[in-house]
């Protein structure tokens, strides 16, 4: 049976905490195609959207209108990383923001690639843009 010397097992320790971290700073969305282009989209491919409402940093949708367009939830320890950073939204929870500004889902998009939400509400929605 093998059993790994102290050296042995801390290297492996060093980098399974290693590739924690890295997967840690990875961007919390990935860019695909749809129908309107590429955009970025969330770990199941459904596309991110932005809202004209929002300011640079905080989040005007809240309550019903999170319930329409659920935010893209980070983690309490979530930290910023190139175009990512982290809101405070009103009820204390967190969400990611691409350049600063809030970025959802659009309960109307049902499978990945949908792109319902692209100028919902007179424009003021739209696809998050590489």
């Amino acid at each position: 049976m093998f059993k790994p010397n102290g050296l042995a097992a801390a290297a492996a320790l060093t980098l399974i905490f290693a590739s924690a971290a890295a997967f840690a700073d990875m961007a919390p969305a990935k860019i695909a195609e749809t129908s309107k282009g590429k955009a970025f989209v969330d770990g199941k491919g459904m596309t991110l959207y932005t809202f004209d409402k929002d300011s640079d940093g905080k989040s005007a949708c809240n309550g019903p209108c999170a319930g329409n367009w659920p935010p893209l939830a980070a983690p309490a320890d979530a930290k910023a990383s190139g175009d990512w950073s982290v809101v405070t939204r009103d009820d204390g929870s967190k969400m990611w923001a691409l350049k600063g500004k809030p970025v959802y889902t659009f309960v109307k998009d049902t499978k990945a690639g949908d792109t319902n939400g692209d100028g919902f509400l007179n424009g003021a929605w739209h696809i998050a843009k590489p």
